[in-house]
């Protein structure tokens, strides 16, 4: 069930880094054979989030290496204040945080080196957190 209040989601807070090494890019759509794990249309063009090495099989310029983390908590749509505490825990460790929402999840795009380090900056929100009401 999807959780909205703040303190439970912090409390049950976990990341989970997706196998891979992904990127950001922006353009025309990606070529059929290429997975496209998530797509955001803007006015200025489509961005796909796509594995690094396709992009790199494609010849595409690769700015921004990321891991990606998945939080697995289930957040309601509603819920207010999650995005704003995991980019604010990251931020105070100087680690950039690009965040997707999914239906059931939220994703966390980091710098691929800081992949570790970010997962115990979010670890550490949960156990700072105050436990949820029983």
């Amino acid at each position: 069930m999807a959780i909205s209040d703040l303190d439970e989601l912090l409390a049950n807070l976990s990341a989970r880094q997706r196998p891979g090494r992904w990127c950001l890019v922006s353009g025309p759509p990606v070529p059929d054979g290429i997975e496209v794990a998530a797509t955001v249309v803007e006015e200025e063009g489509i961005t796909s989030v796509i594995r690094v090495e396709d992009a790199e099989r494609l010849g595409i310029v690769i700015g921004f290496t990321a891991a990606w983390l998945t939080l697995e908590v289930h957040s309601a749509l509603e819920a207010v204040g999650l995005t704003a505490s995991v980019s604010s825990a990251l931020a105070a460790e100087q680690i950039p945080a690009n965040v997707l929402a999914g239906f059931h999840h939220d994703h966390v795009l980091v710098p691929y080196v800081d992949a570790e380090r970010a997962i115990a900056v979010l670890d550490g929100l949960r156990s700072t957190s105050r436990p949820p009401p029983a």
